[in-house]
């Protein structure tokens, strides 16, 4: 019978090119440095009910704000706001600027983080630890998902089927579309004719 070779991981790669020598820094390691990479992301999802709860108040702020994006006008406040959506989601979830942000409905682990950005789910090559086939040393975007999503209230929408991404939508805000998305929603139904038969 063969044996089968372990993975070599990113971190075994720069152990066995580093010189060698009799200095050992302390506290420092490849991997620890790549545990730290992700240590945010993962932060996320651990506390994916707390930020679901956060979001919800958050969106419910920024709709309440409609009128005044309306009055000076969505394109041009979306530069700012652009500014500081791409940077405290970049740090808090790895956020790639993809304009269709679904961390909502995937336990605040982003898919775009995916080396291949599959939205519905895994691929078929999780390694048996939960890492990512692409990349070894990382925790596969999907396996933490569904994580995130098990504490989360609303953790079933991670089976509702996504779209595909529009690289229209690339490098322009989530925030103020689903706003304005919500507004339009809410003016809609408060316009529509009252179908319900008296009571």
């Amino acid at each position: 019978m063969s044996e089968t070779t372990p993975a070599i991981t990113q971190a075994t790669l720069v152990k066995k090119a580093a010189p060698k020598s009799d200095y050992k820094p302390a506290d420092v390691s490849p991997q620890r440095r790549v545990q730290r990479s992700f240590a945010v992301r993962l932060w996320s999802v651990r506390h994916s009910r707390l930020l679901e709860w956060f979001y919800a108040r958050f969106s419910d702020m920024f709709l309440l704000l409609h009128p005044l994006w309306k009055g000076i006008g969505y394109g041009r406040v979306e530069g700012p706001i652009k500014f500081v959506e791409k940077r405290v989601k970049g740090f808090m979830f790895d956020c790639r600027m993809c304009g269709q942000c679904i961390l909502s409905s995937t336990g605040m682990s982003c898919p775009m983080n995916c080396p291949k950005q599959l939205r519905n789910g895994p691929c078929g090559g999780v390694r048996a630890n939960g890492n990512c086939e692409v990349e070894p040393d990382m925790p596969c975007v999907w396996v933490k998902a569904w994580e995130g999503s098990r504490n989360m209230v609303h953790g079933d929408k991670i089976l509702d089927v996504q779209k595909p991404v529009d690289q229209s939508l690339r490098e322009t805000s989530a925030w103020l579309r689903v706003t304005a998305q919500a507004a339009a929603a809410r003016e809609t139904a408060r316009n529509a004719p009252n179908t319900g038969a008296p009571a």
